[in-house]
Order: C-alpha cells, then sequence, then structure tokens
C-alpha cells in the first residue's frame, strides 16, 4: 500500500523533517501546531525510558520525541477516535510500531489504563481555554482540542501525578495567562515546577507560550531559562526555531 492509499477523504500528508517521517493532518479537524514542535524540543527523554503523552492528537509528539531522544518506548493516549486512529496510521507509516503505541481512551482515566508510577516522563499540550473562554464556534474536534470540554487541568495534573515514577518528569506547554494557576496546581499535585521557559513570537511582544517542566516529588527550586524568540522579522524564524524544526 503506498503512501497516498492510506489517507483518507480531506486528509493530507505532511513532512516532519526529521528521519525522513511523516504525519497525517486533516486539515478541517485539527493539526498539530508549534507549541507541540516546541514542547518536543523542551522535553527530555532518556535512555530506557518510558514516556507517555496525554491528548497526543494526530501523534505529533510522540513521533518526534522518538525521532529526538533515546527514550525506549512511546504512548500516546487520545479520546477522539479519529485522531486516534490518524495517530496510529502514521505511527505505521513510520514503521514505529514497536517504539510507538498509541492507545483510544480518556485521560482522566489514564491511571486506570496504564497502572499508577507506570512512567519515567508525561508530555501533555493540553486544551488552553477554560470553558468558553475565546472562540467556541469551531468544530467540535477543534473545540474540543483547545476548549477544556473534556478534561481540565486539574485532571491533567493529578492523572500525570498518579502515572509518574517518583522523581519522573512531567512537561507541558500552557499559556502564560494561566501561569499562576498553574503552578499553584502543579504543586498541590506534587508536580514540583523545576524549569520554565517563555516563548515569545518576537523580541518585543509579550510570551504567547510557557514551557514547564516539573518533577514528581521533587524539591522546591525553579530554573527560568533564557527567553525563546520565534521570529527574527515577519516570516523568518530565529536560528533556534530552525533548529528545534530540523530545518
Amino acid at each position: 500500500m503506498t503512501m497516498e492509499n492510506n489517507l483518507k477523504p480531506e486528509e493530507r500528508l505532511d513532512e516532519l523533517h526529521r528521519n525522513g517521517y511523516v504525519i497525517i493532518q486533516n486539515p478541517k479537524k485539527f493539526c498539530f501546531g508549534m507549541d507541540a514542535v516546541l514542547l518536543s524540543g523542551f522535553a527530555k527523554v532518556k535512555q530506557g525510558e518510558l514516556a507517555l503523552d496525554l491528548g497526543t492528537g494526530t501523534g505529533i509528539i510522540p513521533i518526534l520525541l522518538e525521532a529526538k531522544t533515546e527514550g525506549e518506548h512511546f504512548t500516546g493516549l487520545e479520546i477522539q477516535e479519529e485522531s486516534a486512529d490518524m495517530a496510529a496510521r502514521s505511527v505505521a507509516l513510520n514503521q514505529l510500531e514497536d517504539r510507538i503505541t498509541i492507545v483510544t481512551g480518556d485521560m482522566k482515566d489514564a491511571s486506570a489504563l496504564f497502572g499508577a508510577s507506570s512512567f519515567d516522563v508525561i508530555t501533555t499540550n493540553p486544551p488552553y481555554m477554560i470553558g468558553n473562554h475565546g472562540i467556541s464556534s469551531e468544530n467540535r474536534a477543534k473545540a474540543i482540542a483547545r476548549h477544556e470540554i473534556l478534561c481540565t487541568l486539574e485532571d491533567v495534573l493529578a492523572e500525570s501525578a498518579k502515572l509518574l515514577r517518583p522523581k519522573g518528569r512531567f512537561y507541558m506547554v500552557h499559556r502564560p495567562f494561566r501561569l499562576a494557576e498553574i503552578m499553584s496546581k502543579m504543586t498541590a499535585c506534587g508536580l514540583e515546577p523545576k524549569r520554565m521557559q517563555l516563548v515569545y513570537p518576537f523580541v518585543d511582544k509579550e510570551p504567547n507560550m510557557v514551557l514547564i517542566e516539573g518533577l514528581r516529588g521533587g524539591n522546591s527550586r525553579l530554573y527560568v531559562e533564557k527567553p525563546l524568540i520565534v521570529y527574527q522579522r515577519p516570516g523568518v524564524y530565529t536560528d533556534e526555531i530552525y533548529e528545534i524544526y530540523g530545518y
């Protein structure tokens, strides 16, 4: 079967510029954004470690982490069956079935599905918007990905704390406007914030993303990395962004 034959109506095949990997996406549903790519550059998965991506969508983060890190195995959990199906087909297209597993399920049930203390690393690019904050008129697939319809920040953090082994690492990309809430809720769940990086679209603009690393059962000490600037000028990425993307 050719790559094109594996596509369903309205789907497309995008190159990832890593190891020749590709990913199946449907632009009418939901396509991964820069936030997922930046998280894959921020997260660290060491040799022999097991990683789980909560709300994996079309599987972009496990596929990129498999390409970029020495982790032993990567799992993606996704509640939307259509997205999970695209993720599984992308894994198969890249011949990564022995390295990446895609599971259809609810992240609120993740610790029951996989068992407590079963992963060394958790990554997540969760819905940013609370309820109807922002635009909610998109189709349901996009709304679920962007708004806390099926899960809340508390759900993500509580399940991650259960899923991680002691001293396991948690990586998340989110929005700076919720940073105070994120920090307090991470600490309350036993995920101590250890590393943070703010992402700015331009050097003279406000940050629009934050990358956070937490440690299950860690001590209270936070390292703030230098800011990550996306664009040198309109349409031209900074060297750091080109490096993360692999161009």
